[in-house]
């Protein structure tokens, strides 16, 4: 997901050529853009050039899971999305889901609100921490399902995170 901020460069240097004549105070200089039909920089004639000012970085995350019940879910994976890469199980489908959260504004790293009333229900002994970088910004995140807000949380990460075993 590279975003790229193109600029033309004819326009930006008519522009500026236009402007520096006024700018310098130059004698007997056009104090406005140069007229058609009048002899301008052979800069100007340039073909729109696209320079990568801003690009974000790719997404990259260690995802670590215990408890799962599944025993090649569990474990320490790598997992980067643009390019998709790493040794996550689910790496295509893990930044798919990741593209998803990210274009529905949802932030899939907040937690849980402390006066969010959830069921009192249990889902199992898996834990995961994820960590990297998201959408240009540093994540840190625990996930369990000790209740019905944990479980529905970790339920939107899948499949960054393992459906666990019986779920």
């Amino acid at each position: 997901m590279l975003r790229r901020l193109v600029l033309t460069a004819a326009a930006s240097v008519a522009a500026l050529t236009a402007l520096a004549p006024a700018a310098s105070g130059a004698a007997g200089a056009p104090a406005g853009p140069v007229a058609a039909g009048s002899v301008a920089s052979p800069l100007t004639r340039l073909a729109p050039l696209p320079l990568p000012l801003l690009e974000e970085s790719p997404d990259s995350f260690t995802v670590t899971v215990a408890g799962s019940g599944v025993t090649r879910a569990d474990g320490s994976f790598k997992l980067e999305c643009g390019p998709v890469g790493g040794t996550h199980p689910r790496a295509k489908a893990a930044c798919d889901r990741l593209t998803e959260l990210a274009d529905s504004d949802q932030d899939p790293f907040a937690p849980v609100a402390k006066d969010q009333m959830c069921t009192m229900q249990y889902g199992g002994d898996a834990t995961a921490r994820v960590t990297g970088i998201w959408q240009g910004r540093n994540v840190d995140a625990t996930f369990n399902r000790k209740n019905g807000c944990e479980i529905a949380r970790w339920k939107m990460m899948e499949p960054i995170l393992p459906a666990p075993a019986g779920s």
